[in-house]
């Protein structure tokens, strides 16, 4: 059977998650902002949570409509086959959205749509009573300009959650931007790089996996994995898949420098729970002695804001990681802050910009080649 399936992501990294759904065989993938839609059977739900480096979760899409009632959005809730997707005793939450539309409430929509949910069990499993004590489904809706998107999400956790970072520095990078940031330069079995401000090390963990060819999910699970309707076998089948393609034995080296030495180890200890540990080593360094070699990429989130409360310092920062590499110029800098004053402080126009969101911070990333 075939779904139709769907990817947020952030705004910015959506070209980098499509390619991650077409290599995996999806079809259909149009990319809209903020989002993939891609077409796929049961393989392809378990290969997009498994693969996907940019994307937030996969969600399958099972009805969309639209209302303006609160009658209407029961009913098109209602007229979804629940009791075909949930047993009678699964336990499902529902979380939504609504944004510019009549049904602004989202406490009261929440509410509709759970009713809806609960009558069509009712009556599908012809019970009375639905304990909630059974297994796992997260629902979820959004409501854009009266149009109604009803999902049942897949992934469980955000899979920004690859399970490597149990613990990270203040203002970390999220995986799937890292992810993103890594897909704008680059990466080969043989690349070098580096990152002069490596906090909790998720910059060279995503280089390293991506030069691997690692799926990043490979270390966690995912809420379907126990939906009755989905085949337990392509998971395993999936994984295997996955293990059999990963690239051993390469020469990539990703090198990461952070001035505390508790991030160093932080850093450390993740790339070991990552499993990329034999390519990945940090070290305690100022940003001042920072001296890479001509053909080595560097990708770096430079401390701003919150990581580091003083903009003067920041400046400072930005202005000595310009001079460093003025005087060691290398294969490609990529450099994501938030810091409008960046270029300036840094002390030369980039060749290109990316603006990405991390969060909901707008952030740019500055590409020098």
């Amino acid at each position: 059977m075939k779904y139709d399936l769907i990817a947020p992501c952030y705004f910015g990294t959506e070209s980098a998650a499509a390619f991650d759904f077409k290599r995996i065989g999806a079809e259909d993938v149009t990319v809209t902002d903020g989002r993939i839609a891609f077409r796929g059977d049961a393989d392809i739900i378990a290969a997009a949570n498994l693969w996907s480096r940019c994307a937030e979760r996969v969600l399958i899409l099972l009805k969309t409509y639209r209302a303006k009632t609160f009658d209407e959005l029961f009913d098109g809730v209602a007229s979804i086959p629940w009791e075909e997707l949930l047993p009678a005793n699964a336990e499902f939450p529902v979380k939504g959205s609504s944004l510019s539309s009549t049904l602004s409430s989202v406490p009261a929509c929440q509410s509709i749509v759970k009713k809806a949910i609960v009558e069509r069990l009712k009556r599908g499993h012809k019970v009375q009573v639905l304990p909630e004590d059974g297994q796992l489904y997260k629902i979820r809706f959004s409501i854009r300009k009266d149009v109604v998107e009803v999902m049942l999400d897949t992934s469980g956790d955000g899979l920004h959650k690859r399970g490597y970072r149990r613990n990270s520095t203040l203002a970390p990078i999220k995986e799937t931007l890292a992810a993103a940031i890594i897909d704008l330069g680059r990466i080969y079995p043989d690349t070098l790089a580096l990152d002069p401000f490596c906090g909790s090390g998720t910059l060279m963990i995503e280089a390293a996996m991506k030069a691997m060819n690692m799926a990043p999910g490979m270390r966690r699970h995912f809420i379907a994995e126990h939906y009755d309707f989905l085949p337990q076998k392509v998971w395993a089948q999936q994984r295997e898949k996955a293990l059999s393609e990963i690239r051993r034995g390469i020469e990539f080296q990703g090198v990461g420098f952070d001035i505390d030495p508790a991030a160093v180890s932080l850093a450390t200890a993740n790339a070991k729970l990552a499993g990329v540990d034999k390519y990945c080593k940090f070290f305690t360094a100022d940003v001042k002695d920072f001296s890479p070699a001509p053909g080595a990429m560097v990708f770096t989130n430079p401390p701003y804001g919150e990581r580091l409360g003083d903009l003067a310092q920041a400046a400072a920062l930005e202005r000595t990681l310009g001079a460093r590499l003025e005087e060691n110029p290398v294969r490609g800098a990529y450099i994501i802050t938030a810091d409008g004053d960046f270029e300036k402080n840094f002390g030369k126009k980039a060749k290109r910009r990316r603006k990405l969101y991390n969060g909901m911070i707008p952030c740019q990333v500055y590409m020098y080649f």
